[in-house]
């Protein structure tokens, strides 16, 4: 279950980044391009510190979740 929804958040940060260009170009609203592009950050910080193993070259954090089921 844990593979789609990584999935899904690098498929909404490329979205978010898309989005952010977008309005950065039109000038419309250029705080939230910021905004967007933090969001995006934000997202895949959280899917690298799921996939990473751990600092002893244990399993990572989404492995062990699988495990724990």
């Amino acid at each position: 279950m844990g593979d789609w929804v990584l999935s899904l958040m690098m498929l909404t940060a490329v979205a978010l980044l898309g989005g952010a260009a977008v309005s950065w170009r039109a000038r419309k609203d250029r705080k939230r391009a910021l905004l967007m592009v933090v969001l995006a950050a934000v997202i895949v910080a959280n899917v690298v510190i799921w996939t990473l193993p751990g600092p002893d070259g244990a399993q990572s954090p989404l492995q062990q979740a699988g495990q724990d089921q």
